[in-house]
Parts: structure tokens; C-alpha cells; sequence
């Protein structure tokens, strides 16, 4: 739905007269909506592997091939650095219409430089894909620097604009969900400032207890989620400072950029700048950092995956695609079992399974890419998965 109007909004754009948009503007709003195809193909292909690629968004093939999913983050590497290219900054695009930059084609320009980040550290383990070549032309070429950059999407506080986690919590009527004691065990160990702001304190001041994961928890007796969480016009993120800073501590680490030194700068910053983000102050930043299970030198974990992958998680709270990314990726950090669950046993999805629907209008190309990928199942890892989970 959303790749087809994208590809839709391009083909109008090529239909538009000069008095509408001069051929540079209409080179930039082009552009705009192919970095945002680079950007919702990278989601599906980091959700479910294996995707119609090649023959996708075509209404006239209701029988899509598959595509290998290393490959189609080839192509997608590809078609990025050309948007990216086909940039002017010194003309307009979409101008108002534009809800994340209001037309601003250098903060485009940023955001798909940050994309690309984004993408690279997410097949860091994959060579042949040259992550860390993509990493510096993407620095070289101008990332977010400051959390005034980030691609975020305002809701409205009407339906049906709200937020859809609004939608879920607040307009469905259900009051049925608690915090995790996994989040919430960690945080108040760590004496985290974003606590308040993260959870609502209908316990008492100060007090967080988080439901038992994996089990039936009464609402009333359990830490519910903050009032600015299931706000009907909380925005939305695409990508944000933030993240880029864990992505970069990440490549410093791996020796994909500058050193391993760099990673504690970049590790900081986006503490930091999540503290900030979610309403602490400076202070809050700072006085955190000095807890010795959070300082990069003496934080808990023999690796940095341990350390980046506790703090890139914390950071991803309201973001559960990225969180949990960002856990297949790193292996970190370690969470509660529920009851009666052996430790060490596979109970994490490590992908979504093929929508049903593919099974029965789709099937031949559907049981070609189970099998290619090792079993259309929960537990079947993606190419760029390589490392042992708990």
C-alpha cells in the first residue's frame, strides 16, 4: 500500500506542468519518494527476509517472485546513493505538503545519508555488502548531527489521524496493558532518569513494577505506560539522532570507522540525547553516565555488543521494530524467561512469517522462498542474522 503510492506519487509528478514544478523540482520529489521505497523496502526485507522485489507493486503480475534478500539490499544500497544524487539542495520540492521537513531537500539529503547507516550497520556482518565503505560516503555526504534533524511524523488528535498506539490503548477502551518487568528491572537497577517519561507512576511517586513477562498480570497491580506514550498525537519516528549515535559507536567498534576510542563519544551522545529527547535535562545525561553499570568502561557485559545493545534498546522503548532489530543484531541484552520456560530456548521470533494470504494466492513462489530461506518460521534467522542467540 504504501510502496505503490509512493511509485503512484512519482508517476504524477512526471505529469506535472511547469507551472506546478520546474524539471529540478520535480528530479527532488522523485527522489524524496524513492529514498522513502529504500527506506519501507528495507523494513519488509528486515522483517520478513526473502520479498517480492523485482516483480513487486506490478498490478498486472499477481504472482511475484521472490527475491533473495542480500541481493535485494544490493539493489536497495544502489537505488539509494542515486536518490541521494539526484538531490539539488538549492531548489524546493514539496514544500509544505511535506510533513516530516516541509519540502527542505538538504534535510532529505541528511536523512538518506542517514539511511544508509541505518542499512550498512544492519548488514555489518555481511562483507560483501562493504558496510563500512557505505558508512563513511554516507558521513561524507552529510548525516544527522543534532536531534533537530530527526525525520519525525506529527500526528493530529482527532481520528482517524491519532497515533495508532493511541488507537490501540486509549480509543479501543482496553485496559489491559502493563510494563514488562524485563524493562522495568532494568531501568530502576540502573536508576534510569527516562523512568517518569517511559512509564505512568500509578503505583505511587517513584514507584515501577512491571508485570511478569509471559504471564496473566492485573492491570491495577503493575506499572502502566506513560499518559506521553499513548498520546493521540505523539509523533512518529523514522530515524533519529539517536540512533545514528548507537549505529556509529557500533562501527567504531567494529573498525568500520575512525576507533574503537570513538565508540564511548558516540555511545554517550546518544544516551544523552535519548535523555533529552524523552524530557530529562543535561544534568539527568550526566549524572547517568556516571553510574559505573552504565559508563562505557565499567558497564556489566564482556563485549560492546552487551553494553551498546542494553542502551540501544532502553533508547528504542516506544520503537518496537528497532528494539527488536536491534536485539537479533546484537544478541543483547539478555531478557526474563516466563515461568516454566528453559533458558537458552528459542521463544523470541527471529522474523514474521508470510502473511497467509501468499499461501493460498501465491503458493508456488511462496514455497520457493520457505525453502530458500530455511522454513517460513518464526525461529529461521535473515542472511544478516549470523551470530548465536541466548
Amino acid at each position: 500500500d504504501v510502496l505503490k503510492d509512493f511509485k503512484e506519487a512519482q508517476s504524477v509528478v512526471d505529469k506535472e506542468t511547469s507551472v506546478i514544478s520546474n524539471d529540478i523540482q520535480k528530479k527532488n520529489k522523485k527522489a524524496i519518494c524513492e529514498i522513502l521505497m529504500v527506506y519501507s523496502f528495507h523494513r519488509l526485507v528486515d522483517v520478513f527476509g526473502n520479498i517480492p522485489y523485482d516483480d513487486a507493486l506490478n498490478i498486472e503480475n499477481l504472482a511475484p517472485k521472490y527475491d533473495d534478500a542480500k541481493a535485494i539490499y544490493d539493489k536497495l544500497f544502489t537505488r539509494l546513493d542515486a536518490a541521494i544524487a539526484n538531490l539539488d539542495v538549492n531548489e524546493s520540492s514539496f514544500g509544505s505538503s511535506d510533513k516530516i521537513y516541509n519540502g527542505n531537500v538538504t534535510s532529505w539529503k541528511r536523512f538518506g545519508n542517514s539511511l544508509k547507516v541505518k542499512m550498512a550497520i544492519s548488514v555489518a556482518d555481511v562483507l560483501e555488502l562493504n558496510p563500512g565503505a557505505k558508512i563513511s560516503s554516507a558521513i561524507a555526504g552529510g548525516i544527522f548531527t543534532a536531534s533537530s534533524q530527526d525525520a519525525k511524523y506529527k500526528y493530529l488528535d482527532a481520528q482517524p489521524n491519532t497515533n495508532p498506539v493511541y488507537v490501540q490503548f486509549i480509543a479501543s477502551g482496553r485496559n489491559d496493558w502493563v510494563v514488562a518487568n524485563t524493562i522495568v528491572d532494568t531501568m530502576n537497577f540502573l536508576n534510569d532518569p527516562r523512568r517518569d517519561d517511559y512509564f505512568d507512576q500509578n503505583l505511587g511517586a517513584g514507584i515501577y513494577t512491571g508485570g511478569v513477562y509471559g504471564t496473566y498480570n492485573d492491570y491495577y497491580s503493575y506499572t502502566h505506560v506513560s499518559p506521553t506514550v499513548v498520546a493521540p498525537t505523539r509523533e512518529a519516528i523514522l530515524i533519529n539522532y539517536t540512533e545514528l549515535q548507537f549505529y556509529l559507536a557500533e562501527a567504531a567498534e567494529r573498525g568500520l570507522i575512525g576507533t574503537p576510542a570513538d565508540a564511548v563519544t558516540y555511545y554517550n551522545a546518544g544516551i544523552t540525547s535519548s535523555i533529552l529527547y524523552w524530557g530529562g535535562t543535561a544534568a539527568d545525561a550526566a549524572d547517568y553516565l556516571l553510574n559505573p553499570n552504565v559508563a562505557y568502561a565499567t558497564a556489566p557485559g564482556a563485549t560492546y555488543k552487551e553494553k551498546i545493545g542494553l542502551q540501544a534498546w532502553l533508547a528504542f522503548y516506544d520503537r518496537g521494530l528497532l528494539g527488536w532489530t536491534s536485539w537479533r543484531r546484537l544478541d543483547a541484552p539478555m531478557f526474563n524467561y516466563p515461568p516454566g520456560q528453559a533458558v537458552g530456548s528459542q521463544f523470541i521470533p527471529k522474523r514474521f512469517t508470510y502473511p497467509i494470504s501468499e499461501q493460498t494466492i501465491n503458493g508456488s513462489n511462496y514455497k520457493a522462498a520457505a525453502s530458500a530461506i530455511g522454513g517460513d518460521n518464526l525461529t529461521t534467522r535473515l542472511f544478516w542474522d549470523l551470530t548465536n542467540k541466548q
